[in-house]
């Protein structure tokens, strides 16, 4: 019985600090956006720096707690590389699949050609193939996170060339810019406070209980750190402008693998379980490539409603086959 109140005191605690985690960083990306608007910053280097990177905050801040903890001997390496890992796998396939899929149910049918492809949904799709690549020996080594981030560069700078706009800021300019800097600066320490603390708590829970520590991740980063999506979701629904939640979704998955991942590598080096190779990155990248080729070649380039439930069923898939196939892990 004491064994138990102290899992559910721990539990209580990680649920706290991965609610502080999320909100924390949603609100500081806001006050930066805030910012970058009193200082005339370029819309499309906004939307491919501030935007991508911060809808995936919570992960990266993760990322590099989880990275500085191991190199410096806090966190046990094979245990905490799978709970960010499978965090980072699993908040980009909410988005992939179950938050385009509810996008796509709640607002009707979408075009998946053009611009769009190329810049954004070919992207995620190489993403996913040269980290499955990368991973595949079992570990993320610095090397790996040096070509990871360098990858992430090279695709900002070509989509910067390219785009001429992006999506207006959501924020007002800051009316006062150094409150708004002190707030964000203070925002983004208590994002690593509570990234520590919960990465620290899904270590004691993953050793007393036995799960896999990608498994951990997939359910508690990976849900959770998918909500602010879900949010822009239901806002493009409700003002039918799909397209920026659509590209904020798909793009969140090139952010998450390259500059995640990446900078993992480069800090401390990973190790990646055989689940993220053998299910979560095939997955993901089969799901991907098969929503593509069915919308060009049997759609005329469109996506329906139906596609939609078909890829909340999908997700549903993810999760199940995944428990099923790889207990444990």
């Amino acid at each position: 019985m004491a064994v138990s109140g102290e899992l559910v005191s721990l539990v209580s605690v990680g649920a706290v600090a991965l609610y502080t985690l999320v909100t924390a960083a949603s609100r500081a990306i806001d006050r930066v956006l805030a910012l970058a608007e009193h200082y005339d910053v370029a819309e499309v280097l906004v939307g491919l720096t501030v935007v991508a990177v911060g809808t995936s905050l919570p992960e990266l801040s993760s990322h590099v707690v989880a990275s500085l903890g191991i190199l410096s001997g806090v966190f046990d390496y094979e245990a905490t590389s799978a709970v960010v890992i499978g965090g980072n796998t699993g908040s980009s396939t909410v988005q992939q699949l179950l938050l385009v899929g509810v996008l796509l149910i709640g607002y009707g049918s979408l075009d998946l050609r053009g611009a769009f492809v190329r810049d954004v949904y070919l992207p995620m799709l190489a993403a996913f193939a040269v980290t499955l690549a990368l991973a595949w020996d079992g570990t993320i080594g610095r090397l790996d996170g040096v070509l990871l981030l360098a990858l992430y560069v090279a695709y900002v700078a070509v989509s910067i060339r390219r785009r001429e706009r992006t999506q207006t800021l959501r924020e007002p300019p800051s009316v006062d810019p150094r409150r708004d800097a002190l707030a964000a600066a203070g925002l983004l320490v208590l994002v690593v406070l509570a990234a520590s603390l919960l990465l620290s708590v899904a270590e004691v829970v993953v050793e007393r209980l036995a799960l896999g520590g990608s498994t951990v991740g997939v359910v508690t980063i990976g849900v959770a750190a998918a909500l602010p999506e879900l949010t822009a979701v239901t806002d493009a629904v409700r003002r039918r402008s799909p397209n920026v939640a659509l590209g904020t979704l798909v793009g969140s998955n090139v952010v998450n693998l390259l500059v995640g991942l990446g900078l993992g590598g480069v800090i401390s080096t990973y190790y990646v379980p055989p689940v993220v190779v053998l299910w979560d990155l095939p997955f993901k990248f089969a799901a991907g490539a098969g929503l593509l080729a069915w919308a060009l070649y049997a759609n005329d380039g469109e996506l329906s409603r139906g596609a939609g439930a078909t890829l909340m069923g999908l997700y549903f898939l993810f999760v199940v086959g995944r428990l099923l196939l790889f207990p444990g892990q």
